[in-house]
């Protein structure tokens, strides 16, 4: 039975479901990154949510994990939460998650169409990485006082470890198609990723 917007219960659970795994990759905590931004990987979570879910389920899941941050449950890397998080060095980058998972969504399953590896791993890297960064690294100048080159220049240290979550990222996405491909269906897109095949 479809809830609104198209959702129905099996929806509901995946978003549900991934919405945790964004939780529990930031449970393992962070590593202590430049100018206050940590290295998490709940960015991988993000790229999954968008390339196996699509752009409107996988937004509902990084919403919810927002909302959740911003009640004040320690959903963030490291335990964090509340609304301070929305007013330090990081906003920017937790905020681009959203158009982030939409666009890798987008990229990854334009009208889900038959899954390929260079869609997600596209998806992962244009939504997961760049847009957080264009979202991210602007309002981290911002709050810290810091030109956009030099904030810029500090986020890159970041990007080794972003391309070995693109390639995580894509690896898990084409095991799970393989495995269990129900979990890429959506009622919405189930008959255009039949006529595909």
């Amino acid at each position: 039975m479809a809830i609104g917007n198209g959702f129905d219960g099996r929806d509901l659970a995946r978003v549900a479901v991934f919405a945790a795994l964004i939780v529990v990759l930031g449970v393992a905590g962070s590593i202590p990154g430049p100018g206050g931004v940590p290295i998490t990987a709940q960015t991988l979570g993000v790229m999954l949510a968008g390339v196996v879910l699509g752009p409107k389920r996988g937004a509902v899941a990084v919403a919810i994990v927002i909302l959740l941050a911003a009640v004040g449950l320690p959903v963030l890397s490291g335990g964090r939460g509340g609304l301070g998080v929305f007013f330090g060095p990081t906003v920017g980058f937790l905020l681009g998650w959203l158009p982030g998972v939409v666009v890798a969504g987008l990229i990854a399953r334009p009208a889900a169409r038959r899954i390929s590896w260079w869609r997600i791993a596209a998806g992962a890297a244009v939504g997961g990485v760049m847009v957080v960064y264009l979202v991210g690294i602007p309002l981290q100048a911002a709050i810290m006082g810091l030109s956009l080159p030099a904030a810029a220049a500090g986020s890159a240290i970041f990007l080794p470890g972003d391309v070995i979550k693109v390639v995580v990222a894509t690896l898990l996405a084409l095991a799970l198609h393989r495995a269990y491909p129900r979990a890429f269906d959506s009622r919405a897109d189930a008959a255009p990723a039949r006529a595909a095949r």
